[in-house]
């Protein structure tokens, strides 16, 4: 009886560990620019796309964009090959939303073979759909000039 108990409180505690790390907007967030990063670093901008919810924006200085996939298959045909982001923070909005803000950097070699690179600022709207947490809407600042 008490190995059987035992059993039960076991499982129970880790039932209960399992639904907080799920529960952790951070974290989940973190997978999911973990996700974008591997797949920008693939060239594969339909994996981008897949980790947007139906109706996804991403917005940047050249304005709002629906078209993910085609959007990022310019940046590759430019020359960047590679991503690394940072999740700075993440909030819980409700039980089935999240925001967060985070750093992003990208290189990679234009057509002559000179360095490119860029970074800047994100911050993004999560929404859940199909049970799994998705960029909504995606918004991405270049860094600002240093000051002189």
């Amino acid at each position: 009886m008490l190995r059987i108990l035992l059993s039960c409180f076991f499982v129970t505690v880790l039932s209960l560990s399992a639904m907080a790390i799920d529960g952790d907007p951070e974290r989940q967030v973190e997978g999911i620019a973990s996700e974008y990063a591997a797949s920008f670093n693939k060239q594969d901008g339909a994996g981008i796309a897949a980790l947007f919810a139906t109706g996804g924006i991403h917005v940047n200085p050249a304005g709002p964009r629906s078209d993910i996939a085609e959007f990022y298959q310019g940046a590759f045909k430019a020359g960047f090959d590679h991503e690394e982001i940072t999740v700075d923070q993440a909030w819980p909005l409700e039980t089935d939303m999240a925001l967060a803000i985070g750093g992003y950097r990208l290189t990679g070699k234009n057509q002559s073979g000179a360095p490119l690179e860029t970074g800047g600022i994100w911050t993004a709207t999560y929404v859940t759909e199909g049970g799994k947490l998705k960029i909504r809407l995606l918004s991405a600042m270049p860094k600002p000039p240093a000051p002189k």
